[in-house]
């Protein structure tokens, strides 16, 4: 394990900004994590582990070290006629671990086709996206504690995971790192397409699900019509998370915004909620489309925040938080980001 210094990180995260960590070294096998536990840069400094930048925004250089996760490997530990059970390292690309399962024709993760990413930081965002949550199909979690090198394995239920949360990024935040997952996947034909984008798109397009493959390319389609490539425009994907009320604030707003789009859910706790868009509300208030120098929100999704070329940081956060405080004076409602703000 060789340790940086002064290591430039705009190549390491999708938003494309330039950054310069203190410190900086990469994690390959599990030797590279007992040797990095216990290494003095490490415990005298702060810590950003990183897998695949996309969840994050430098504002500024990082004064610690940057850990960047490369823990490779997807193995099948145990299988009957309709469950297997799969463990991927951290550092694996989380949409390539999507086509090791939709290829073998395995049910669970296919509605999180294309999602950016590592492996490694699925369980701590709960990711989710057309209907499925990662919660939905997450045995356990292995994870190593930072202060004495032990490795534990987190039940699902020990995760605590809810809507893009989870225990590591409450009472556990920055004491774990998370090594591997484990899952438990299908056999047998389960689509879920009851999501109304994607099922309209099925239907529009006459798709005959056949496979858990079918179902996952339907969502690729959708998620490169309607988000841009980071390779080719840095974005960190949907910057906000998506917005609840309760029903008095949803009737509230309904008498004065009675176009408002409005879904009803359960939450975690099985409390009844209202899902009300987080885009809908940025386009009401002009944003969806607006650029300002180097950053802007993207024309086709509100939500995606995206730097032109040449944005600092900081010039990223200012627009962001233009953005909540326009939300907060025209509705009364506080957007939360998804994306870590360094």
């Amino acid at each position: 394990m060789q340790i940086s210094k002064d290591y430039e990180l705009k190549e390491l995260n999708t938003f494309g900004i330039s950054a310069k960590a203190k410190f900086f070294t990469v994690l390959e096998n599990e030797a590279d994590i007992i040797e990095l536990l216990s290494n003095s840069e490490f415990k005298n400094n702060q810590k950003l582990f990183l897998g695949g930048g996309s969840n994050i925004l430098f504002t500024k250089d990082f004064d610690g070290i940057v850990i960047l996760n490369k823990l490779k490997g997807i193995e099948i530990l145990e299988e009957d006629e309709d469950i297997v059970f799969l463990k991927s390292m951290g550092g694996v690309i989380w949409h390539d671990l999507v086509t090791f399962t939709v290829d073998r024709n395995y049910w669970g993760i296919e509605n999180l086709s294309l999602v950016p990413g590592t492996v490694g930081a699925t369980p701590i965002q709960n990711i989710g996206a057309y209907g499925v949550e990662i919660k939905d199909t997450l045995d356990s979690v292995e994870a190593y504690e930072i202060e004495t090198g032990k490795k534990k394995i987190f039940s699902r239920d020990e995760c605590r995971l809810g809507y893009r949360d989870s225990v590591f990024k409450n009472e556990l935040k920055g004491k774990y790192f998370v090594s591997a997952i484990f899952l438990k996947l299908h056999k047998d034909a389960q689509p879920n397409i009851s999501y109304r984008v994607l099922k309209d798109y099925i239907e529009e397009n006459k798709i005959e699900i056949k496979n858990s493959k079918d179902v996952a390319d339907a969502v690729a389609n959708i998620r490169r019509s309607k988000l841009p490539d980071p390779k080719e425009l840095g974005n960190a994907g949907s910057f906000f998370k998506n917005t609840f009320v309760n029903v008095e604030q949803k009737e509230k707003l309904l008498a004065i915004y009675p176009e408002m789009p409005n879904f009803s859910e359960q939450n975690e706790k099985g409390e009844n909620v209202i899902k009300i868009p987080s885009a809908w509300l940025i386009e009401q208030c002009g944003f969806k489309g607006l650029r300002e120098g180097n950053v802007g929100s993207h024309t086709n999704q509100a939500l995606v925040i995206v730097n032109y070329g040449g944005a600092t940081g900081a010039e990223v956060k200012d627009f962001v938080y233009k953005i909540i405080q326009a939300v907060k004076d025209k509705f009364g409602i506080a957007l939360e980001s998804e994306v870590n703000m360094i």
